[in-house]
């Protein structure tokens, strides 16, 4: 117990404090995500987060103060983003076959993502810089927030509605998917990919390879699509 003590004492005065709160909560998240045999409902993420946020509101922690421990964290999204090339690199026969098909419903994907986002958002009263925020909302984080600094929106705003929309396609996604009675794990790790990018990819790989292969290539290519068309067509709009 001393010796717990005096670790404790050397992490709350360390922003190595707000790392090892992060890792805990994951191996939380992941810990009961096995315990439940993979439920969907019970995504690690989610989890991760909502312990977080809880700490983090109890101990009256502002957000600054928190990433300043734990940007090591948002550090290794570069890596583990470039990672995901290994999987569509084990994959590359079966992309080049459905190569057609895959970009059809890429753009048609991208377009619909942004589009009823922006409509609803439009239908329940909102003005032009809470839209240019939530539109790009299925677009993996940095694009995303990169594309509603140039149409006018807040790009914190549209961070937490990026996040929220990783953990709700990673959650809801393969619920709906078995509904539908989609099976071919090409076009489920495409849906997965352009609905729920990075957080939605993460379970596509868990679950089968050919979904998280194709899932990562959709996150790429919807991104790229969305910071393309979507300015476009705002300009086009507004």
């Amino acid at each position: 117990m001393s010796d717990f003590g005096d670790i404790w004492v050397y992490l709350s005065s360390s922003p190595l404090l707000h790392l090892t709160l992060t890792l805990m909560a994951y191996l939380i998240g992941a810990r009961l995500y096995r315990r439940f045999n993979l439920h969907p409902l019970l995504n690690p993420v989610l989890i991760a987060v909502l312990i977080l946020v809880a700490v983090l509101i109890l101990t009256g922690t502002d957000y600054a103060t928190y990433f300043e421990g734990a940007q090591f964290v948002h550090f290794l999204l570069g890596p583990a983003t470039v990672a995901l090339a290994i999987p569509l690199y084990n994959q590359i026969e079966r992309v080049r076959r459905s190569a057609l098909s895959l970009l059809s419903a890429l753009v048609l994907g991208s377009l619909a993502a942004a589009a009823s986002a922006a409509g609803i958002a439009w239908a329940l009263g909102a003005g032009p810089e809470v839209i240019a925020s939530i539109a790009p909302k299925s677009v993996t984080t940095p694009i995303a927030m990169g594309i509603s600094e140039k149409l006018g929106g807040l790009p914190s705003l549209t961070a937490v509605l990026v996040i929220l929309t990783g953990v709700l396609g990673a959650t809801l996604g393969p619920m709906l998917l078995n509904l539908l009675r989609i099976k071919d794990w090409r076009a489920r790790g495409l849906a997965i990919g352009v609905a729920g990018h990075g957080i939605g990819t993460a379970r596509a790989i868990q679950v089968n390879e050919v979904a998280g292969a194709f899932s990562g290539l959709a996150m790429g290519l919807n991104a790229l699509a969305t910071a393309i068309l979507l300015p476009l067509l705002w300009a086009w709009v507004f």
